[in-house]
């Protein structure tokens, strides 16, 4: 390599780790600044996205992506779009939340604290299968749009986020939202994605379908009685993907609809409405 390539390429290097800063209004974010909320965000095509240092996913190709805030966020993050040799910053509040304390009767054992060594073996391999699901990240950007509840009508049974006490035993939060209707009612997509897990009868969730909206974000319904869709199938908004059961750990039909981002769990229903800012 000839001394003028090497210093074109070290110049090159030393511009990307030190970025020229933006105007930050290059940096647009909308959406729900509390724990287990999230930001849709807008900056410039393919630009890196880091939370508070980390980077943890990239903007598409028309420059949208999102960040999603954990149950247990703490009270400030810091958001940065970077690439192409300029970066924009900006930093936000996040809100504590007051989450609920529910207890639930009446659950069979074996669906509370398992011992029997088959079905623990069985609850591991299903465990490693919504995994492989969660870990999705398709290249898109779906969740721009917004979304719908998935379900036209329904009762708030128990709200996201709810600290569980399990036939008196106090268990880790409840990570969905409790939307209890009758048997067989028709369960939408709120949005448009793509299936990356049908499966009926596992032991915890029943019927279960995860979609994945793009960039990591991966909605699931949990307890359904009827799965009408199948790995790999892309569904759009208002599509019927199953019906309203009482399978897996369940005492009464209902959806219970949960979404994470990465490894962040989300309340679904702060998504709705809410838009990519323009």
């Amino acid at each position: 390599m000839t001394p003028d390539r090497r210093a074109l390429l070290a110049g090159a290097a030393a511009l990307l780790a030190t970025p020229t800063r933006a105007d930050d209004a290059q940096l647009k974010l909308n959406g729900a600044l509390r724990q287990g909320g999230f930001v849709l965000g807008r900056a410039w095509p393919g630009a890196m996205v880091l939370v508070d240092g980390e980077a943890l996913t990239h903007a598409s190709d028309r420059g949208l992506f999102i960040v999603g805030f954990d149950r247990d966020a703490g009270p400030r993050a810091l958001i940065e779009a970077r690439g192409g040799g300029r970066s924009a910053v900006r930093s936000l509040d996040i809100a504590p939340f007051a989450f609920d304390q529910t207890r639930i009767d009446g659950l069979p054992p074996a669906t509370v604290e398992p011992s029997d060594p088959a079905l623990l073996a069985r609850i591991a391999a299903e465990a490693r299968l919504k995994a492989e699901a969660f870990a999705s990240r398709a290249e898109d950007d779906a969740f721009a749009a917004g979304f719908d509840w998935p379900l036209a009508q329904f009762r708030v049974s128990s709200r996201w986020g709810a600290q569980r006490v399990l036939n008196g035993t106090p268990a880790r939060p409840h990570y969905g939202l409790d939307m209890a209707a009758p048997e067989g009612t028709a369960i939408l997509a709120p949005g448009d994605g793509r299936v990356v897990l049908a499966q009926a009868n596992l032991h915890f969730e029943g019927g279960l379908t995860l979609i994945d909206h793009g960039q990591g974000l991966v909605s699931a319904y949990l307890h359904q009685s009827r799965i009408d869709v199948a790995k790999g199938d892309v569904v759009r908004r208002g599509k019927a993907i199953g019906r309203v059961g009482a399978t897996g750990r369940a005492t009464g039909p209902h959806l219970c609809w949960r979404m994470k981002w990465r490894d962040r769990n989300l309340d679904p229903s702060l998504m709705i409405g809410v838009h990519a800012p323009t």
